[in-house]
């Protein structure tokens, strides 16, 4: 492990659902990653009598080593040619275990009892950026090629690895960082079937099987432990950190995005993917945007309406996107679709534990 500083300021619950598998949304010091609560005031912790409710304990993330030696990160580099990625599939439908929990007023009570959190965007250069919404109004679609520019098309990209001997792909964002080398995706993006995935990399503005700004290897994985223990859906996140490339860290490259943690519902927000399953090809990078909504079936996940298939997993969503800018703060990621409902797309709600994975990644090293 080399944790180094810290920061200071598609699942089926019922039958037809479908996990988006490979190429398948909310500055206090927080000391997640040592097991310490989150949230909670100096010194009301176990205090009796204190008229505070102490936060609750957030289970730590669970961290996987991936190529974390230079000949190792060589090895991976070299595995991933053109032909490689281009023949990455989506993994096959899957349906989890049918246990499932509904959204309730009291959950949506408890997952906003938080503080929200917010860590602004950051251009290459390192400066933070304001992110603010765009003057027009928002694009609708529903699963449309992103023909803009902006930071968007540097800080999106697709991930590529190998789960069960197969080549398959996913999406992931950069973020803001401490160690300017931390990529959020989806849990199954990481981890899925009881094993970690091999050859773990992020190749951001990936576009016609073009790599722009490279192939970044991870070296160490972090997802939560409700995924990690059952791929529990409503905990559908994971971090990547990712080796220096060329003597430089990943987002003194390409930038990145602001992060949210304990933000309110219902908002307006915008999804990006590299989905690669048919009508799509994984080629490009496409976007849904619209008001998100609450799933009343089996998850306590947001929804979109949105088309993306396939390898769409683990994509940004954004709050106040800005379509001029390509900037927003993601707040959640592509997780899931019933079988029943192709149309709709589910995230996972980033609170706590969210924050516990991204605080774990951005607080480690790379070698």
């Amino acid at each position: 492990m080399r944790r180094t500083a810290r920061l200071i300021p598609v699942l089926t619950a019922i039958a037809g659902s479908t996990l988006l598998s490979a190429t398948v949304a909310h500055g206090a010091t927080v000391e997640a990653t040592t097991g310490a609560r989150l949230d909670t005031p100096a010194g009301a912790a176990g205090r009796s009598g204190s008229g505070v409710t102490p936060a609750r304990a957030v289970p730590q993330p669970v961290e996987e080593e991936a190529a974390d030696t230079k000949k190792e990160q060589q090895t991976v580099q070299r595995y991933w040619t053109e032909a490689k990625m281009e023949a990455a599939k989506p993994l096959a439908a899957l349906v989890p275990e049918k246990d499932g929990a509904r959204l309730t007023a009291g959950a949506i009570a408890a997952q906003t009892a938080a503080d929200p959190v917010s860590v602004p965007a950051t251009e290459p250069d390192g400066d933070a950026v304001t992110v603010t919404r765009g003057s027009a109004a928002a694009r609708a679609s529903t699963g449309a090629a992103w023909t803009r520019r902006g930071a968007i098309v540097k800080t999106a990209g697709r991930v590529f690895f190998t789960y069960q001997g197969r080549n398959a792909s996913c999406s992931a964002s950069a973020v803001t960082s401490e160690n300017k080398s931390t990529v959020i995706t989806a849990g199954h993006c990481v981890r899925m079937g009881g094993a970690f995935h091999g050859n773990w990399v992020f190749v951001p503005g990936y576009q016609n099987g073009d790599r722009p700004y490279g192939t970044w290897v991870a070296t160490t994985l972090y997802t939560t432990p409700q995924w990690n223990n059952s791929e529990d859906i409503n905990y559908d996140v994971a971090s990547a950190v990712v080796a220096p490339l060329n003597g430089k860290s990943l987002t003194d490259v390409v930038g990145g995005q602001g992060v949210s943690f304990n933000q309110a519902r219902r908002r307006q927000m915008h999804s990006f993917g590299y989905p690669a399953a048919a009508p799509y090809d994984g080629s490009k990078l496409v976007y849904c945007s619209g008001r998100a909504f609450d799933d009343f079936l089996m998850s306590r996940d947001i929804g979109l309406n949105c088309d993306m298939t396939g390898g769409s997993s683990g994509g940004p969503w954004f709050l106040d996107f800005n379509e001029s800018t390509g900037l927003g703060t993601l707040n959640s990621v592509n997780s899931f679709k019933y079988g029943f409902a192709e149309g709709w797309m589910f995230g996972p709600y980033f609170g706590a534990e969210a924050r516990a994975v991204y605080e774990a990644a951005q607080t480690t090293g790379t070698p």
